[in-house]
């Protein structure tokens, strides 16, 4: 979230990050409480120096009547001290609810915009494959090769699940193990974390309370199914002072991710878009200053998954209206699929600054000597797996409806060159 100063001291420019990213929060209703509340800090410190003037006054006070007047005096200061007290964690509350639902300011160099139409491609890697031959779908092909259920997915789970089968389940895990070694050479250390957090943790990230329908709940627990790794792992420092020695800390987890997609016609591209999926994400804490180099760090780490994997693809820096809650400057990494000549997301990699920071109390300091800082949080898909494998069937598909396998992940097949038709 953001310091309460720095939105006391630029309300022009908070009020105008709300309108560039489309976000409705209510920013006249924090600057009230928080108003209020400075004036009840006022009127108890006022109090209590009139108290212990009054409580000295009353110990010298010979005069009885004058006493009892003093002492009647005191008994006032007392109730409205503890009035003042109950209204003061009301507004407390209140104005950190609010707080909570303010996203983070873009950096500067975030292009501004109202949608996805406003981002800009950075960066082009390869050339889209021309087939000559009409592509299949995804989900055509898995059909085929009899590695893809998706019907028997929404028989056991409903609609937004699938089932791999055969190949198709040896292939998700192979891209896993591949994407963790490549990330393992660059420096970052393995979690399994829990596929469960608790509010705390989906408060740190900033999931809630902004996204909770967004998100499947246990009934009964204080529970979430993760969204995506990047809760747990970052909420591994939560509430935590680091040292400066410790960082940049780099991690990666490769999890299962669930999501509601609530909206969003789930189901409708076969694989693309679901309520289950996993993917290996990376994650960084690291210095305010050094937190720019390591979003690049970052992106070309998750960039180098499709450079092995021989897969075009474009680097697009999001637009203000098309950032999440969260984040302050954001890269997608799209692959390009012969299928209907589009581009497909497989990667989100983001700097929240001390956004994520500030909720979940992640701190350093430089010297022992020295007050502690809030800390940089980073994230980005290394990469979404599911989508790499709709990217490597479309695009490295042949006309007799095989599919080749990449050369990166043959090893990790047992030396298998395709995937061939049932």
């Amino acid at each position: 979230m953001l310091d309460i100063k720095f939105i006391r001291e630029n309300v022009d420019a908070v009020r105008k990050m709300l309108i560039d990213r489309k976000v409705e929060a209510d920013l006249d209703g924090f600057l009230e409480a928080d108003s209020r509340f400075r004036q009840v800090v006022d009127e108890v410190n006022t109090l209590k120096h009139e108290k212990n003037v009054v409580s000295k006054e009353i110990s010298q006070e010979k005069d009885q009547d004058a006493r009892k007047m003093k002492i009647s005096r005191m008994q006032d200061v007392n109730q409205g001290l503890k009035d003042l007290d109950t209204e003061s964690k009301e507004l407390d509350i209140r104005r950190n609810q609010l707080r909570l639902m303010i996203p983070n300011m873009p950096l500067e160099d975030v292009p501004v915009g109202m949608d996805e139409s406003a981002n800009v491609t950075l960066s082009s890697h390869g050339q889209p494959r021309a087939l000559d031959f009409e592509p299949k779908s995804h989900v055509e092909l898995g059909q085929d090769l009899g590695i893809l259920d998706i019907e028997r997915g929404a028989k056991i789970a409903g609609s937004g699940f699938y089932v791999l089968k055969g190949l198709g389940a040896r292939l998700e895990l192979a891209l896993a193990q591949f994407m963790m070694d490549v990330h393992r050479e660059k420096g970052y250390t393995e979690i399994w974390p829990p596929a469960l957090c608790n509010s705390s943790s989906m408060v740190g990230t900033g999931q809630l309370p902004k996204f909770e329908e967004d998100m499947y709940k246990l009934t009964g627990d204080d529970l979430y199914m993760i969204p995506t790794a990047e809760v747990p792992v970052t909420n591994l420092h939560r509430d935590e002072i680091l040292g400066e020695e410790e960082l940049p800390i780099r991690y990666q987890a490769f999890s299962l991710c669930f999501r509601r997609e609530a909206g969003r016609h789930v189901g409708e591209e076969g694989i693309i878009r679901v309520h289950q999926f996993s993917k290996v994400e990376l994650v960084t804490i690291t210095t305010p200053e050094e937190s720019n180099k390591e979003l690049e760090f970052l992106t070309d780490n998750a960039s180098e998954i499709m450079k092995r994997l021989d897969l075009p693809y474009r680097k697009m820096i999001l637009c203000t209206g098309d950032l999440t809650f969260s984040s302050a400057k954001t890269y997608d990494l799209e692959i390009h699929s012969p299928f209907g000549d589009r581009w497909l997301e497989v990667s989100s990699c983001s700097n929240f600054t001390d956004f994520q920071a500030r909720r979940a109390m992640i701190k350093f300091r430089r010297q022992p000597h020295l007050p502690s800082e809030f800390l940089h949080t980073l994230n980005g898909s290394g990469l979404a797996i599911g989508r790499t494998m709709v990217a490597i069937l479309e695009n490295y598909q042949r006309e007799d409806g095989s599919v080749e396998i990449p050369k990166v992940l043959r090893p990790y097949l047992g030396g298998l060159e395709e995937i061939s038709p049932i």
